[in-house]
């Protein structure tokens, strides 16, 4: 049995690089770049208006009279027209071509219309209310580094550069696998020594959130069946994620399996809780990586944030948040085993506080629902009221 820091630390020696792929932009959504994107041209590509007004050159109305005639109109996504006479106007529209011979822009809400002619009643300044050429982005100039993860700010940026396919770095194939004969479908009604099947749902619908879509099986506690099943999915998968099997129970066969199989472990239980009997390994001929959390749904859960996410993170070229709190009760570590406590996040004062959740074990469910993350309590010690923990987010904190 090993510290959880060691665990973790050997989990993350493990990242992978799967390679690159080519996604639509409709798809790339959370996925990342695995290439730089650069501007294909000036941002903004003219000198463009930013309100409703008329376009004028500053010299000429100076020298104008009091009033100024209209010449045309400029309107959005219309090409270039021409200021022809100094001491003129054209009405021009926001997001508009700036007109030759042009170089400032009145608001409507300065100006006076009489007829074909508009009056300013307020001091202009030369230039106002232009966006100018490259004055964002030059082109050529990087938009987005390669290694940045695509939200929807980073897809408004994609298609402006009229990029419709992207370069993104590829996703693990992953297998979700629940042991057990006591499992069965969600459809059917359970006998009393019976449980509807719950883990793999969670892991399919964590991995979604993560845009990951995988493949969930189940599997009987049956040390022969277990081999054959298990050797198919580490030829076809780059990441196995399983639930149950590994304590210490009569009928707990994947240790010896995995052995059989030339699966190198790299540890086997680590000194924490939940989670304690957490195996992890690697597939010497495939290079399959092997996440096997115990069978209680918390333990799963817990483990599936404090491992996977961050081995995710660092395999994709991303860094994991580091996010701490402030305890809004003393807590108490009396075990020599480092804890991960469930806890609901509130923001009082601007400040993030965590107050623990109170469940009643591994095997509460619904406690998940009701918790925005876990702190982590080193072994032996009594943390005051104010102490500031790590936090392992399950939610987005706000």
């Amino acid at each position: 049995m090993i510290p959880f820091e060691e665990a973790l630390n050997h989990v993350l020696e493990y990242c992978q690089d799967y390679g690159v792929e080519q996604v639509g932009l409709g798809e790339s959504l959370n996925r990342v770049l695995a290439e730089p994107i650069e501007a294909d041209r000036d941002f903004p590509p003219f000198d463009r208006s930013t309100k409703d007004g008329i376009a004028v050159n500053f010299k000429g109305m100076q020298l104008a009279e009091s009033h100024l005639k209209i010449q045309g109109i400029a309107q959005a996504g219309s090409s270039q027209i021409t200021l022809k006479d100094d001491a003129h106007c054209i009405e021009i529209m926001t997001g508009a071509v700036l007109p030759e011979n042009s170089d400032t822009v009145i608001m409507y809400e300065h100006l006076e219309r009489s007829n074909d002619n508009f009056k300013v009643h307020k001091a202009v300044k030369k230039g106002q209310n232009i966006h100018s050429q490259a004055s964002d982005v030059a082109k050529g100039e990087i938009l987005l580094p390669s290694g940045t993860r695509i939200t929807a700010s980073e897809i408004g940026v994609l298609a402006s550069v009229g990029k419709s396919n992207i370069q993104v770095k590829k996703l693990p194939e992953i297998g979700v696998v629940a042991t057990g004969n006591e499992l069965v479908e969600v459809n059917e009604k359970p006998l009393a020594h019976q449980i509807r099947k719950s883990n793999t749902y969670s892991l399919t619908g964590l991995l979604t959130d993560l845009g990951i879509l995988s493949e969930s099986y189940h599997f009987k506690d049956d040390a022969e069946s277990l081999k054959i099943e298990l050797e198919g999915l580490l030829h076809k998968k780059d990441v196995l994620l399983l639930s149950g099997g590994v304590s210490k129970g009569k009928f707990d066969f994947l240790p010896e399996t995995f052995a059989k199989l030339g699966v190198e472990k790299v540890f086997h239980k680590v000194l924490q809780r939940p989670g304690k009997p957490f195996w992890f390994g690697k597939h010497v001929k495939t290079n399959t990586l092997i996440f096997s959390f115990p069978g209680n749904p918390v333990s799963t859960f817990a483990n599936f944030h404090v491992y996977f996410i961050p081995w995710l993170n660092k395999t994709l070229g991303l860094s994991s948040a580091r996010i701490t709190v402030f305890l809004k009760e003393s807590v108490e570590n009396t075990t020599g085993l480092t804890l991960f406590k469930g806890v609901r996040v509130q923001v009082i004062n601007g400040q993030f506080e965590a107050e623990v959740v109170q469940t009643t074990g591994s095997g509460d469910l619904v406690g998940l629902t009701k918790i925005d993350g876990f702190v982590q309590l080193p072994s032996n010690t009594k943390l005051e009221k104010g102490t500031l923990v790590p936090l392992v987010p399950t939610k987005t904190i706000v």
